[in-house]
């Protein structure tokens, strides 16, 4: 670098899905200068799928992701949907949909919080890398490990039972789906959810005790005033499959309410910076300084005004009581937020698994032939957009994704710069602990860089701490 600042690089980041890196500038007086987020991986999906039939859509864009190919199959399959002039599904697709989507955001959830996030809370920011990892967890968790893995399992188990495969599901066609719940699956799932509901509530419990007891610590830790976006009902309930947009700003006014999906171009425009390959998405109406938004748990429970299940919503209730009232700016609040989703999730697959729909034979609906659509969908984390053209072949021309995690990619980078200037600033040397502040202030949003990217990343880290003259200072490795 110049004379005047020394570089900090983070590559790649630990323990989130996909790869990205970290740069800290420090001036000559070891202020930060600068704190980025880079997106170092360039994905192609948008150019991969253009020239295809718009039927295979749904099951293409699945490969963006191993940990949510539901999202991007659902939300690429509501968009085909309309391409094939079906504004309303018949009620077994819905279910089924819903059902599977609910299963997705069941052992998403479970994975990070009980494989990536948990570590962190229970030893530690600072706490031994040798321990501070999803085996120190088993070892000296066990119980809390293996609840967290026999969750995840449940939530694959629902996918399975409604896509046909845990990863990649073929179920989804445009018009509906292609197969209904087997009934045996119904009563094998139906046999776990009393056990899935008390670890639900347990993990809430988790999440709530940690955030209050560290409050003081957390409410500086990453965190600042911004707008948040989602989806809810026509009611302002909580919707995660189908709903219309609904934006806030940071003092909770209502920015733009009650928004058809189709309509999204109107409301958001998305910039572009050299530095990274993630584009940076802003609310049109407040440009791009003051326009980037939130998503994901913690602005979906900002946003709505009631969680339809009732144990979520009086889990929401306490969340906001023992949090002075929405909306909420704690990044690390997102925890608490996402296992009020979990809760939720689990409750919805209660009411769906006891539905007769669950196991119909009426799974398909026709309509008139559209050349464009729009499916949006809350994956599990934050609001998914897939838009697309379509030509008189039946071929895709123009695609655009607006993932979750870009979305989050401004805030992602703020809360990079807010801990680099509390916890780095002023540093000769650099040990574990300090590089983990940092991710563990991007681990709070859940990004998926493979959905915001998709390519092939490196995974050796090393770190360099540069003089203002160049010369070494430090250099660390992880292999």
């Amino acid at each position: 670098m110049s004379g005047s600042t020394r570089r900090l690089v983070i590559e790649p980041v630990t323990r989130v899905e996909g790869h990205g890196k970290v740069t800290i500038l420090l001036d000559e007086r070891q202020r930060v200068r600068e704190a980025r987020l880079h997106i170092v991986e360039f994905r192609g999906f948008e150019r991969f799928v253009q020239g295809r039939p718009f039927w295979e859509v749904p099951v293409l864009v699945q490969r963006l992701c191993g940990i949510c190919p539901v999202s991007h199959h659902l939300a690429a399959s509501k968009a085909m949907d309309r391409i094939a002039g079906v504004d309303r599904l018949s009620p077994t697709a819905e279910k089924i949909r819903r059902l599977m989507h609910m299963g997705q955001i069941f052992q998403s959830h479970a994975l990070h919080f009980f494989h990536l996030a948990s570590p962190d809370l229970l030893f530690g920011f600072d706490a031994d890398p040798s321990v501070r990892n999803v085996i120190g967890v088993a070892r000296h968790h066990p119980e809390l490990a293996r609840q967290g893995v026999l969750m995840r399992k449940f939530g694959q188990e629902v996918i399975r039972a409604t896509g046909g495969k845990r990863v990649h599901a073929i179920v989804a066609v445009p018009g509906g789906v292609n197969r209904s719940l087997d009934p045996a699956d119904r009563e094998r799932l139906r046999a776990e959810v009393p056990r899935m509901m008390t670890w639900a509530e347990d993990a809430v419990a988790l999440a709530r005790d940690y955030t209050l007891e560290h409050l003081e610590q957390l409410e500086e830790f990453g965190s600042f005033p911004s707008n948040h976006l989602g989806l809810v009902t026509a009611d302002g309930d909580l919707e995660l499959y189908d709903g219309l947009l609904r934006a806030i700003g940071e003092d909770g006014a209502t920015l733009f309410d009650g928004v058809q999906n189709e309509r999204y171009a109107e409301l958001l425009a998305e910039e572009v910076r050299p530095w990274s390959y993630m584009k940076f998405p802003f609310i049109r109406s407040l440009g791009p300084e003051r326009g980037w938004y939130r998503v994901g748990p913690l602005a979906r429970l900002n946003v709505c005004r009631r969680i339809p299940t009732p144990r979520a919503e009086q889990a929401r209730r306490a969340f906001f009581d023992a949090l002075g009232g929405a909306p909420c700016h704690v990044t690390m609040a997102y925890h608490w937020a996402r296992m009020i989703e979990t809760l939720h999730a689990i409750e919805q697959i209660e009411r769906l698994l006891d539905d007769p729909d669950i196991v119909g034979d009426d799974l398909l609906r026709e309509g008139e032939r559209r050349d464009e659509a729009v499916g949006v969908i809350e994956a599990p984390r934050g609001t998914l957009f897939h838009h697309y053209r379509v030509d008189a072949n039946d071929q895709v021309v123009m695609a655009n994704l607006i993932v979750s995690t870009t979305s989050n990619n401004e805030p992602m980078n703020r809360a990079v710069r807010q801990v680099a200037e509390r916890h780095l600033a002023g540093r000769t040397e650099i040990d574990d602990g300090l590089l983990n502040h940092v991710e563990v202030a991007i681990r709070a949003y859940d990004p998926c860089l493979s959905c915001a990217t998709h390519a092939l990343g490196r995974m050796p880290l090393e770190v360099e701490l540069r003089g203002a003259d160049g010369a070494l200072l430090d250099r660390r490795t992880r292999d």
